[in-house]
């Protein structure tokens, strides 16, 4: 019930606060990027090897960006602040 209501869509206008799910998507798509290349850069000089930075870089991406996701959906429903 709760992820049915997470990605519902609503029939009336939503209300200027809201945020469609193509948006959240795209904050989420664009900001990982921001933050995967800033995972990779700073994994390389740790590490000094570039191929173990982008696998850092790659597993850091798809979790991150699943949770980003999921946390900016959920803000969404919180009025508080709004």
């Amino acid at each position: 019930m709760f992820i049915e209501k997470l990605f519902s869509l609503k029939t009336k206008k939503n209300e200027d606060s809201d945020e469609k799910l193509s948006r959240s998507l795209a904050k989420t798509i664009s900001w990982r990027i921001v933050g995967t290349l800033d995972t990779i850069f700073i994994s390389w000089l740790v590490t000094g090897t570039l191929s173990l930075a982008f696998s850092i870089g790659l597993i850091e991406l798809v979790t991150k960006m699943t949770l980003y996701f999921f946390h900016e959906r959920i803000w969404n429903k919180i009025k508080w602040g709004k």
